[in-house]
């Protein structure tokens, strides 16, 4: 079951949901908005020959407020926002409607686990033929919750539990290689 509004205002406040920092304007009648951080990653396409799933990917750290994604280009971005779904609740991550009509792409593998704590990376691809110019604490993203039928047996506690800024892929730590 997706939560409503109302839904998600009861479990803010009760705190078995927790989204930091959090203004009421960014709570939707389904969904609540996050906003771009000021971290970003871009893959350091100088220093790599390809990317091999096996390797830890080389990245360029960016700390800016405002940031130019040239078309066809992709990057990472972080949410402003941080998060700690309970054991019982999943969230989606979409991009707002108003941004894809300029033709950037959001995801984050669109998908939060139960029990997830830390900020979203988000990947951020431009499918303009123009260059997107964003700027820091943008509503850039929505988050759409949906209540499981139990509390997870297994609730998230992965390699990325925890995270406080744009996070590479950490594909090369997988374990079925």
């Amino acid at each position: 079951m997706i939560l409503s509004d109302g839904d998600i205002r009861q479990r803010l406040k009760s705190g078995e949901l927790i989204i930091e920092p959090i203004d009421d304007e960014q709570i939707q009648p389904a969904s609540v908005d996050l906003r771009l951080s000021d971290h970003f990653l871009k893959v350091d396409e100088n220093r790599l020959e390809a990317i091999r799933l096996e390797e830890e990917v080389a990245y360029e750290n960016l700390h800016q407020e405002r940031i130019v994604i040239p078309p066809h280009s992709f990057l990472l971005a972080t949410s402003l926002e941080r998060i700690r779904l309970p054991d019982d609740l999943t969230a989606f991550v979409e991009g707002r409607s108003s941004i894809g009509r300029i033709g950037l792409f959001i995801q984050n593998a669109g998908w939060v686990d139960p029990g997830f704590e830390g900020t979203l990376t988000l990947e951020l691809y431009n499918a303009n033929r123009l260059p997107i110019r964003l700027q820091t604490g943008r509503r850039i993203c929505q988050l759409v919750f949906a209540r499981m039928d139990r509390a997870a047996e297994k609730p998230y506690r992965g390699k990325y539990q925890g995270q406080t800024s744009a996070t590479g892929s950490r594909v090369h730590m997988d374990t079925d290689r």
